[in-house]
């Protein structure tokens, strides 16, 4: 059969597929429609975004502000327990649904696009798992959010420069200090004779009291000249 239009004999398809098999919305289980994807355009307009992102001492910012150097620290939603977020991340880090951390990632770059400040990044860098998590979960939710991120904003994502070198406890239901020593020597660069890669975004899902993305940042902050800033999906309350 020849098809004069492959652009509407795909959305047929595509309607028929919809129509025997829904894709339903994260949020609150109703059919998505063809353009929407992870959540209905209801349950988007529900996350709590911060839109801070072009405020000096944001938030985010003054939770890791006097414990390492940075040029820019944002958040892209509140994170509280039972909210929307939350839900969300559960069903991407235990439940396989990597999709979401791409639509997150890709909702998160829609916010950044526009501010001056993203247009000077060289890269993203995802807060990495440890090699056994790795294997375990099959994917690092915090690479799949800078992938959907990076398809926005045009940044590429590099995962050759930081590696989880220690094994660590989850940071859940532990005190500030514990959570320091918990991430104390957890990294480690790839490559100690790596070139300076410019300004980098270190990137992770949940931003609580800062205390892994301060232990990620110190060990990047070993290469001569780099300079970072900090971006977190989830700005958790402590």
């Amino acid at each position: 059969m020849k098809v004069s239009n492959p652009n509407l004999f795909y959305e047929l398809v595509q309607g028929l597929f919809h129509l025997f098999l829904p894709r339903l919305c994260e949020g609150c289980r109703k059919p998505l429609l063809y353009q929407e994807a992870v959540l209905c355009m209801a349950c988007n307009l529900e996350l709590p975004r911060t839109d801070f992102q072009d405020v000096h001492g944001n938030e985010a910012a003054i939770r890791i502000a006097g414990r390492i150097p940075f040029e820019w620290s944002t958040a892209f939603a509140y994170f509280s327990p039972d909210g929307i977020l939350q839900y969300l991340l559960h069903r991407l880090k235990y439940q396989g649904k990597k999709e979401i951390g791409l639509f997150l990632g890709r909702q998160f770059g829609y916010m950044l696009r526009s501010s001056d400040w993203i247009q000077n990044v060289d890269a993203l860098v995802p807060v990495p798992l440890h090699p056994d998590k790795l294997a375990l979960r099959g994917y690092n939710q915090a690479s799949l959010i800078a992938t959907g991120l990076s398809e926005i904003v045009g940044i590429p994502v590099r995962e050759d420069l930081l590696r989880r070198c220690r094994k660590t406890e989850s940071q859940t239901r532990k005190s500030r200090e514990e959570r320091v020593l918990n991430v104390q020597d957890a990294f480690q660069l790839c490559d100690p004779a790596t070139p300076n890669p410019g300004h980098v975004i270190l990137l992770d899902d949940v931003l609580t009291t800062g205390a892994t993305l301060e232990a990620a940042a110190l060990e990047l902050l070993k290469i001569e000249g780099i300079r970072i800033s900090i971006l977190c999906l989830g700005l958790a309350s402590q």
